[in-house]
């Protein structure tokens, strides 16, 4: 495992069975903020390790939160 990380984004957001989620990278550290219907950014609460890659940010997010699914509020997504 390598300490390096790629460029990615500014930021990407995800919905996150029926919430909006933020995640940006901050040098070596993923910084994760809830996104209120107002558009404000609010810290989340949960650590993303360092180690999870970028494109794996999806399927942590959905490991994570995977008791909050139900029929009505669909998946883990990435929609920017």
């Amino acid at each position: 495992m390598t300490s390096a990380h790629p460029a990615s984004p500014a930021h990407s957001r995800f919905n996150v069975f029926g919430r909006i989620v933020e995640v940006r990278r901050e040098g070596a550290l993923w910084q994760a903020y809830r996104v209120g219907m107002d558009g404000k950014r609010t810290p989340a609460g949960f650590v993303i390790p360092d180690f999870v890659a970028e494109d794996e940010l999806a399927q942590f997010l959905e490991d994570l939160f995977h008791e909050s699914a139900s029929p009505h509020n669909g998946d883990v997504h990435r929609i920017g």
